[in-house]
């Protein structure tokens, strides 16, 4: 796909939420709660202590392979909470959605929310267009399985996260999940939460973990990221189309397959873009009336990961 092509030339009729769901139902879905955007906090970081306790409690090579693969999932819990706070949605509160998002979501994961936050909403304004500032992260797919085996080497030796840390160091902007921030990275408050969070495993006798947190983050993670994008836009059935329906993809995966990859509702990506004001633990409830309305009927129904990878490493003219 081009990043030259016109979108002006794809013609299209964008169904907005006041035409399929009444004031009442829109008021209820958007609805922010503080108790359950604690809840998802809480939630993340208890299965992260967990991950790390258990690695802790039985070191190994098995146990360490374990936390590998599921503490990128939590990891991307966090920056989804970061989303989640850019938004506004997590939290009914906007400080606490300034502050927690920030210092419990954010910086953690090396990301910034206010940078986030401005990058973030351009790319919400402009999907579907060949302005979207986060095309650089899928309008290349499909791509050849040659191709994708070199992303995900790149992934997993950690030469992706190496390139992110130079970024950083420089002043570039920490946005993983997107790629498309405005404004320096406060690397000094990144620093001073991963020693925070080092301090906190020391004091429970598992400071050796903070290294395997920090490895899951260079590596696993950066692949974990990299599906969380092109699942949402990767090989979509028109990336220079106004409406969700055709730029943006759900992935009605099984349980597991979300716990791995997908936390926190992120997997219902087209719905968020076809109404942003839902907050994550909404989303389920309004593609449920959205399917029951019709919505989606010309739609193609994505129902695994796996499924998203066969239309995404199809052969194409890139080597």
């Amino acid at each position: 796909m081009s990043l030259k092509r016109d979108p002006k030339a794809c013609s299209t009729t964008i169904i907005k939420p006041s035409q399929i769901l009444s004031a009442e139902e829109r008021l209820a879905l958007a609805r922010s709660s503080d108790l359950l955007g604690a809840t998802l906090v809480v939630q993340n970081w208890g299965l992260i202590f967990l991950l790390l306790g258990l690695a802790a409690h039985f070191p190994g090579a098995v146990t360490v392979l374990l936390v590998m693969v599921m503490l990128p999932g939590r990891q991307l819990g966090l920056a989804v909470l970061m989303h989640e706070a850019g938004h506004g949605t997590l939290f009914a509160s906007s400080a606490l959605n300034r502050v927690i998002g920030q210092w419990f979501c954010a910086l953690p994961t090396l990301g910034d929310l206010p940078s986030y936050a401005a990058g973030h909403l351009q790319h919400h304004r402009k999907a579907g267009t060949a302005d979207d500032p986060d095309l650089m992260n899928y309008a290349a797919y499909p791509i050849s399985k040659r191709s994708f085996a070199r992303k995900v080497f790149r992934d997993l030796t950690g030469q992706t996260g190496a390139k992110l840390l130079i970024s950083l160091v420089k002043g570039g902007a920490g946005n993983l999940s997107r790629g498309q921030a405005e404004g320096r990275t406060p690397l000094l408050q990144q620093i001073v939460v991963q020693v925070i969070l080092f301090l906190i495993l020391y004091a429970f006798g598992w400071g050796w973990t903070w290294w395997l947190w920090f490895a899951s983050f260079m590596t696993t993670y950066m692949l974990v990221i990299r599906l969380r994008q092109i699942a949402e836009h990767g090989a979509v059935p028109d990336l220079y189309n106004l409406d969700p329906r055709k730029n943006t993809r759900t992935v009605d995966a099984p349980y597991w397959q979300r716990f791995l990859v997908a936390p926190n509702a992120v997997n219902f990506h087209l719905e968020h873009h076809f109404m942003a004001a839902v907050p994550c633990y909404r989303l389920a409830e309004l593609r449920r009336l959205l399917n029951a309305r019709g919505y989606f009927d010309v739609t193609p129904r994505d129902s695994s990961y796996g499924g998203v990878l066969m239309k995404v490493l199809q052969q194409s003219a890139s080597p």
